[in-house]
């Protein structure tokens, strides 16, 4: 009899409590139900912790250190399961999650970690979106092979791989969280993969920040492989720079679709442009 490997699935959050609470009811859809699922609250001073503890199945801790990369690895060392799956608080699982991530670490016993694509859930050209995020990601994966990134809001992860390689972690401000595990677990000879077909629903919303918030947000991706001395800029930086040039119109449609009436408005285009802005998940607290 084979044995069956157990799902943790692990959400850092931080002033989430609306996207939580869908995030959450995905969850409760899976076909295949988590072994756990957990939820860190990173000093949340909205109703996120209260959100969390509305749904029973939910385990609520808590990481008072700022930072995603503190509330994550606070999330894997809790974790008990086989596999440790990480999404955002903003992630929509599809029904098949679950069962994907158990086919795909079943069939490659020497897989330590996946990730998968994005579908833009939030975004009125769903469609347009997915295709160029699709053919920039298989550029990537094409190009850095030998240091494959992981997508931290679609991912999982072995335990015993986050066990050997956890110590090893950057906590410093600066760099992503989930391209450091990547990196960190190719230099310990851990082999990871990017699959197309372990899709997740994610939102679009970094298009909705400011013009300079996001060119910075852009640039931590060349800069965390840079900070460990690889240097793959001549892959990176062509797909940052399509980023740029696509901003303007992902940030004008995002930011004035209103998905209630189906309609676009620059009425609600002004009304989202005042929202708080996102905090920027690459500033840690060491």
């Amino acid at each position: 009899m084979k044995q069956k490997l157990r799902i943790s699935i692990v959400i850092p959050v931080y002033n989430e409590g609306d996207g939580l609470r869908l995030c959450l009811q995905a969850i409760e859809r899976l076909e295949i139900p988590p072994f756990e699922v957990i939820v860190v609250d990173n000093n949340s001073s909205d109703h996120s912790a209260d959100v969390a503890r509305s749904f029973a199945f939910v385990k609520l801790i808590s990481e008072s250190k700022q930072g995603v990369v503190h509330a994550r690895s606070r999330g894997f060392n809790a974790a008990s399961g086989d596999i440790i799956a990480r999404i955002d608080a903003d992630t929509i699982l599809y029904p098949a999650w679950t069962k994907q991530v158990t086919k795909l670490f079943k069939s490659e016993p020497n897989l330590a970690a996946v990730s998968g694509p994005p579908d833009y859930y939030d975004f009125v050209l769903r469609k347009v979106a997915n295709w160029i995020d699709r053919r920039m990601r298989n550029f990537l994966a094409k190009h850095l092979r030998r240091h494959l990134f992981l997508y931290g809001s679609n991912m999982a992860i072995r335990r015993n791989a986050w066990l050997e390689v956890r110590q090893t972690q950057c906590a410093k401000s600066g760099i992503h969280e989930d391209l450091d595990l990547a990196i960190h677990l190719q230099l310990n000879g851990f082999t990871i993969a990017y699959d197309r077909s372990l899709v997740a629903g994610v939102s679009m919303r970094r298009f909705g920040s400011g013009f300079i918030n996001f060119i910075r947000y852009t640039l931590v991706s060349p800069r965390s492989y840079a900070a460990h001395s690889l240097a793959y800029g001549l892959y990176i930086y062509p797909v940052v720079f399509a980023c740029w040039v696509l901003y303007a119109p992902a940030h004008i449609f995002l930011l004035s679709y209103d998905e209630t009436n189906k309609t676009l408005s620059w009425r609600y285009f002004w009304a989202n442009r005042q929202q708080p802005a996102r905090v920027d998940p690459t500033i840690n607290v060491a």
